[in-house]
């Protein structure tokens, strides 16, 4: 297998940490708008390094995708960047006939007139629309294949195969105890792609009504978190198990919610008023004159990298899928989980637990395909692959998960 993967943030630079250790593919390239982040992410890998190539690759451009596909005889492209470029880079691969995995699926679109009530465009519309095309070519789009989506989506399956007979609610939940000393405020993962999932119109699958939305931070929980995490404040979000879920499994609800504390909230929610969430550029006068600069990548640009907070962080982070239903007659409730120690995840491979946590489960997917433990045609979330093979590898990262009867 020789694998392009397209982003050298923290995640992809967790990816070549985690993935240097494994044996399965022949060569990875590692391309990066910024060059000098591509080299940094494939530096200090050790007897591995030869495995890896840096190259500098813009995202949005199709045709140099495919371009740097054919050049390097990369047989699957991963992309490590943010949601904006799914399309261009998903799209590449189905021209090139390379397989494709993401973390993170094709962008929503509220519904124009009651964003709160109906969706629109929904996440993963635009990837699920050209599956057909995908099944033609042979080919496998492995959608939504990081921690959540991802993980929580093979626990989900696995729950549905082995541990209930009707299930009447999956839930994702996500929480943590992090804390990052020496910032008033400093999100540990992307702070584009929080800033989307947080304010976007969260989805809610119901058997009976299909799927809705509702208002963001809606319908708060208290959900006690294992491992010494404890009890966390949750509250909807929109986020891709939900599209996901349904279309393979049989559930009467499908939630998520996460763990984002009220201080964090309040910073979205003032970042809205004062429409600073936005994507659409904003004309700025200049020393040189006007430019024009979203406000969202402003925001993104004042606050630290997150991958650069691992040495100041101290905590766990927790991804896992709550289940509620019936086995053999009787009620039944579990909580399919890991947890990942920042100090752990620091000390073992340099990379902070929220980073290191999404970045470990693609590189053991793509595993399981190079070694046809996972087969399929056209575009596939997690929950259509076989769960066990997962979940008996992950061990062997170092990633080792657990289950609690509620």
């Amino acid at each position: 297998m020789r694998i392009l993967m397209v982003g050298a943030g923290g995640v992809g630079t967790a990816i070549t940490r985690i993935a240097a250790r494994r044996s399965f593919f022949a060569h990875m390239v590692v391309a990066d708008y910024d060059r000098t982040r591509a080299e940094s992410a494939v530096t200090g890998l050790g007897a591995n390094e030869d495995r890896f190539t840096a190259a500098r690759l813009d995202a949005s451009d199709t045709a140099g995708v495919r371009a740097a596909l054919a050049e390097h005889r990369c047989d699957v492209l991963l992309n490590a960047t943010d949601p904006r470029f799914v399309m261009p880079l998903f799209e590449a691969a189905l021209a090139e006939r390379a397989h494709y995995l993401d973390m993170a699926m094709s962008l929503s679109r509220p519904h124009p007139s009651r964003p709160y009530e109906e969706c629109g465009v929904k996440l993963g519309d635009a990837q699920f629309a050209r599956s057909a095309e995908w099944e033609a070519a042979d080919r496998l789009a492995l959608v939504g294949m990081g921690v959540e989506p991802g993980l929580s989506d093979v626990f989900a399956r696995h729950a549905s195969d082995a541990l209930f007979d009707e299930i009447e609610e999956i839930g994702v939940r996500d929480g943590a105890n992090l804390v990052v000393d020496g910032y008033a405020f400093a999100p540990t993962f992307n702070i584009w792609t929080t800033i989307e999932e947080c304010l976007n119109p969260p989805v809610v699958y119901e058997e009976a009504r299909g799927w809705f939305t509702t208002a963001p931070f809606s319908e708060p929980e208290v959900f006690d978190f294992p491992e010494g995490i404890g009890p966390v404040e949750c509250v909807n979000v929109e986020h891709e198990e939900v599209l996901l879920v349904p279309r393979w499994l049989k559930a009467r609800r499908v939630t998520f919610k996460y763990g984002l504390g009220d201080e964090f909230i309040g910073v979205l929610r003032t970042l809205r008023k004062l429409g600073l969430d936005r994507t659409e550029p904003v004309s700025v006068a200049g020393p040189a004159g006007t430019v024009s600069v979203s406000p969202r990548n402003v925001v993104a640009a004042c606050l630290p990298d997150p991958a650069s907070l691992g040495d100041r962080m101290h905590g766990k982070t927790c991804a896992g899928t709550w289940v509620k239903g019936t086995k053999d007659g009787r009620p039944r409730e579990v909580y399919l989980y890991q947890v990942v120690d920042n100090q752990w995840s620091m000390r073992e491979y340099g990379s902070q637990a929220v980073v290191w946590q999404t970045a470990v489960n693609p590189v053991a997917a793509l595993e399981l395909v190079a070694s046809g433990a996972w087969q399929g045609r056209g575009v596939l979330g997690p929950e259509a692959m076989p769960p066990e093979p997962f979940l008996d590898l992950l061990p062997e990262y170092g990633a080792p998960w657990g289950m609690r009867e509620q």
